[in-house]
């Protein structure tokens, strides 16, 4: 999205050779304050979207912690039982 809104921003020319040069300036800086606007708000929507990212990103790490430990406590749980009937086999 970044490079679309660059290169869309980036094709248009900052001043007409048929104005004169106080109309060419004018419009220059108006086109520029434009393009640096939307840069602006185009950093501002990454960024923001990047923060989320990163949010997401700390969520499944966090949870994929916590599943890790679930698992490991119920392949404990089994190891046991299956300890128990093999002795309990033993025994009978």
């Amino acid at each position: 999205m970044c490079l679309k809104a660059l290169t869309t921003v980036s094709q248009t020319p900052i001043v007409n050779l048929a104005m004169n040069d106080e109309d060419q300036i004018g419009q220059g800086l108006r086109q520029l304050e434009q393009r640096v606007d939307d840069l602006i708000n185009v950093c501002r929507r990454l960024k923001e979207e990047n923060d989320k990212l990163r949010g997401n990103r700390d969520t499944l790490i966090e949870e994929k912690s916590k599943l890790a430990e679930k698992n490991r406590m119920a392949r404990t749980r089994l190891e046991t039982i299956v300890t128990r009937l093999k002795a309990l086999d033993k025994h009978q």
